[in-house]
This record gives C-alpha cells, structure tokens and sequence, in this order.
C-alpha cells in the first residue's frame, strides 16, 4: 500500500470516529484563520507527528482535526 493510500485510509478511519456534532464542529473550524496558541490538533496529512500544538504559524486548517472539536471521549 502506498503512502498516499495508506494516509487516507488512516485519515478515514479517524473521521468514522467522529460524532455528527464533532464533524460539525470540524467543519466549522476549517473555516476559521488560524488556531489560537497552544491549542492541541492532529494534522490528518501527517498522522505519523500525532498530537501537535499551534505555535502561531498558520496551519492549513482543512487538514486538521482541532482537540477543541471533538469530545474528551473521542
């Protein structure tokens, strides 16, 4: 399997996990500039670097899956 597909096997397997509300949220947050400072998230396209924290820089938010989205269970 190549790393393309195995990415978005990884990454579709993460979204299954997602409540309605959660994806909602998700969504939601694509939509926004940035990350505020500190806040946790998984970049979806670079699953191998696991829980990351914003830093300022901009993130590409349409890869990302925000801890502030989803709920403590999940």
């Amino acid at each position: 399997m190549n790393n393309a597909k195995r990415t978005q096997v990884s990454r579709d397997s993460i979204v299954e996990l997602l409540t309605d509300d959660e994806v909602a949220k998700v969504s939601t947050a694509e939509t926004g500039a940035r990350l505020a400072e500190g806040d946790e998230f998984i970049d979806l396209e670079k699953l191998d670097q696991g829980v990351r924290h914003a830093n300022g820089v901009l993130v590409q938010l349409k890869n990302i899956v925000p801890r502030k989205a989803v709920h403590e269970k999940t």
